[in-house]
C-alpha cells in the first residue's frame, strides 16, 4: 500500500511541484496551506507516514506546527522534514529542537528529495 506524505506550504507552486515529485515516486499526497489547517487535519484522523512543512506561513508557522504535532501521540515518531527558503543555522536549530527530522532548503531537486525520503522512510521508494 502506498505511503502518505503530508505537505504543508502556503505556496501553491511549491505544493504542486512537491506533489508532482511525490506522486511520481508512488506516494499518496495530502496538503495544507498552514500549520493551523495541518493540525486540524491531523486531529481529524490524518495519519501520514511523512510530513514536509515550510517554516514561513500565515496563521501558524512551521516551527510552531512541529512543536504541536510532536505532542500528538500519532505524530510523535512521524518523520517531519522542513522545506524552506530559510538558510540560517538558528532556524535549523529551532526546527530540530521542536522535533524536525531533517531540513531542506528550497528549491529542492527531485533527486535530493528522493534521497532524503529514502533516509527517513527506508524502503518506501522502489
Amino acid at each position: 500500500m502506498a505511503k502518505t506524505v503530508f505537505i504543508i506550504d502556503d505556496s501553491t507552486t511549491v505544493l504542486m511541484s512537491v506533489e508532482s515529485i511525490l506522486t511520481r515516486l508512488g506516494f499518496n499526497v495530502e496538503k495544507a496551506r498552514d500549520g493551523e489547517e495541518a493540525l486540524s487535519k491531523l486531529n481529524s484522523g490524518l495519519r501520514p507516514n511523512l510530513i514536509i512543512t515550510d517554516i514561513n506561513m500565515p496563521r501558524m508557522d512551521g516551527i510552531t506546527f512541529i512543536g504541536n504535532a510532536r505532542t500528538l501521540g500519532a505524530c510523535r515518531f512521524t518523520p517531519i522534514l522542513v522545506l524552506t527558503t530559510e538558510q540560517e543555522q538558528q532556524k535549523r536549530n529551532e526546527a530540530r529542537a521542536k522535533g524536525a527530522t531533517g531540513y531542506l532548503v528550497k528549491p529542492v531537486a527531485a533527486e535530493q528529495l528522493k534521497a532524503v525520503i529514502n533516509q527517513v522512510l527506508p524502503g518506501s521508494i522502489a
